[in-house]
């Protein structure tokens, strides 16, 4: 039985997080060979070789302190970060060992294919409306639009 085309929704959320779903598709096809997917790669980046607060690479990636740390839980058992003393001994910071810097340098090209596949989808121009029309949305609902 067959589904009769529906209207496009008219629920800004449904648009983004569909938008969401396949792109990050496309990316987690292009780093599996990594053994990797996106959100791990991003966490991965963002969390750098000298170490960050927890709090930080959260807020960064636009995620809840709760859900990171379960995100980090296979990161760290496959070995890829590791939790250090911070500035003070209520602190930890989390950061790269040299085998997670060797899966971002075999992720890295993956990621870059997948990246300029969309950006040849889209185009020069349609990439660029796009990230400044998302940015001023991500800038509006963290409340730093002026």
């Amino acid at each position: 039985m067959a589904f009769p085309p529906t209207a496009p929704s008219v629920c800004t959320c449904f648009r983004m997080r569909k938008l969401s779903r396949l792109m990050s598709q496309r990316y987690d096809q292009a780093l599996a060979p990594a053994g990797l997917n996106l959100n791990q790669y991003s966490i991965l980046r963002r969390t750098g070789g000298q170490g960050r607060p927890l709090g930080e690479i959260a807020r960064e990636l636009g995620m809840d302190r709760s859900t990171l740390s379960r995100d980090l839980k296979p990161l760290v058992e496959a070995g890829w970060i590791e939790s250090v003393p911070g500035d003070d001994a209520r602190q930890r910071r989390l950061r790269l060992t040299a085998s997670g810097r060797r899966t971002i340098e075999r992720a890295q090209p993956l990621w870059r294919m997948a990246q300029d596949e969309i950006d040849r989808g889209l185009g020069a121009d349609g990439v660029a409306a796009l990230h400044a029309q998302l940015d001023r949305a991500i800038a509006q609902l963290q409340g730093d639009a002026p």
